[in-house]
């Protein structure tokens, strides 16, 4: 069961390869995305990834490992605080900042941290469902 203050983390990364498969699917083919020559003169210096892309994970964790089968999101606050590059270790971290028994719902902070450094790229706040998890 979800209880308030669980927190759950998970590390990932993506390649350029999966960053071009996301602008195709998306059609956000944004060049500071994609185009190593063209974002060299941008400040980031270097391709970033989509923030998208990057909070997407959210979904995926929410979805088949935390809570896990059977929730359904409903709710997302983001801010994009720092660029994020591929082919860096990152984590997310999901704290349970409120569990709504009667609605079998719970308000999850959602953090995206560089895994070197520990800054924090992403923030923002999930509202999720599970009828079996959440009680």
């Amino acid at each position: 069961m979800i209880e308030v203050g669980q927190i759950y983390t998970h590390d990932f990364n993506f390649s350029q390869d999966e960053v071009n498969r996301f602008a195709e699917v998306t059609g956000d083919k944004n060049p500071v995305h994609l185009n190593a020559d063209y974002a060299a003169k941008t400040m980031f210096k270097k391709p970033i990834m989509h923030g998208m892309l990057s909070a997407s994970l959210f979904s995926k964790v929410f979805g088949t490992l935390f809570p896990g089968e059977g929730t359904i999101y409903l709710k997302q606050s983001l801010s994009f605080l720092k660029p994020m590059y591929v082919d860096v270790n990152y984590e997310a971290v999901f704290t349970v900042k409120e569990v709504l028994k009667d609605k079998n719902r719970a308000i999850v902070e959602t953090l995206i941290k560089d895994k070197t450094s520990g800054i924090v790229c992403t923030s923002g706040e999930a509202t999720v469902m599970n009828v079996d998890k959440i009680k």
